[in-house]
């Protein structure tokens, strides 16, 4: 895997926040990536995409408020999509990046539509993995299910065993080696040697409310990367992003791509051979201009 450091940098209201930065060829002037993950997840779930994507620029995959090793939030109701896309804002203006391509998966790709609108210009290409202005309700449902409670775990194994179970219909192909990859990126080691996993619980609170989950008028957001490639990745079996929003997403974007991927459900690991080659292309579509 390609080296990084440890990025740090704060909230507007004083949390102090991470990111993996993998610094890319020095004499790249390309835009550079910034990751930002699902609701659950953090950092490492973009170590293999970073790994192969800093060949030849910088990635920055984020660690959302609440999540990895950023801080835990005082107010749980800060744990809501515009504050996100104001701590990443925040990143910007401290590393000085203008122009920038976001990738975003299910949360992420909600603040990558955010971000589309608070800096107008200044998005290079985007991708937008398995989420849209429109989130089915039975995904809702499901997600609202499990976040937020708390599981506790003696072993990897066995935390790879309750990822499996609570994943399955998600990722039907998948063997005990994929799993246990998926638990070391969910889960961490506590200081009592149990496996936790590694968020705040409280990022549920807001989520749990009708309209905690994304913001007002997605579609508007959407279009303000309308002058933009834009990669949207949906996983064939996904119950967050329907096919039918997924193509209205695309025929809104004059510079849109679709790529489903059978047989993955909500959401791709963008590991995939397809879904890594069709974000290099949209990565190859975008203006190479400097950070």
């Amino acid at each position: 895997m390609s080296e990084y450091r440890d990025l740090f940098w704060w909230s507007a209201d004083g949390i102090r926040l991470h990111a993996r930065d993998y610094p890319g060829p020095a004499e790249s002037d390309a835009p550079p990536v910034v990751c930002m993950a699902g609701l659950t997840r953090n950092a490492r779930d973009f170590a293999t995409l970073a790994a192969t994507l800093s060949a030849t620029r910088r990635v920055i995959a984020v660690d959302f408020r609440g999540r990895g090793e950023s801080g835990y939030a005082r107010d749980p109701m800060t744990y809501v999509p515009l504050t996100y896309a104001q701590d990443v804002v925040a990143l910007l203006e401290e590393e000085k990046i203008h122009r920038f391509v976001a990738i975003g998966t299910s949360l992420g790709g909600i603040v990558t539509m955010l971000l589309a609108g608070m800096l107008p210009g200044r998005i290079a290409a985007a991708v937008l993995n398995d989420v849209g202005p429109e989130i089915e309700a039975a995904g809702l449902a499901r997600i609202r299910g499990y976040v937020g409670r708390s599981s506790t775990w003696p072993t990897w194994m066995h935390a790879a065993r309750g990822v499996q179970e609570m994943n399955a219909d998600a990722y039907p192909d998948w063997g005990i080696e994929q799993w246990l990859a998926m638990a070391k990126r969910l889960y961490r080691l506590n200081s009592a040697g149990r496996i936790v996993l590694d968020y705040d619980m409280k990022i549920a609170e807001p989520f749990r409310l009708p309209g905690g989950e994304a913001g007002p008028d997605m579609w508007r957001a959407l279009a303000a990367l309308a002058g933009v490639p834009v990669l949207v990745v949906r996983g064939g079996r996904s119950d967050i992003l329907s096919a039918a929003t997924a193509r209205r997403m695309v025929e809104a974007l004059p510079q849109g791509a679709l790529l489903t991927l059978p047989g993955v459900g909500h959401a791709p690991t963008l590991d995939e051979p397809e879904a890594v080659a069709a974000i290099e292309a949209t990565l190859r579509a975008s203006p190479e201009q400097p950070a």
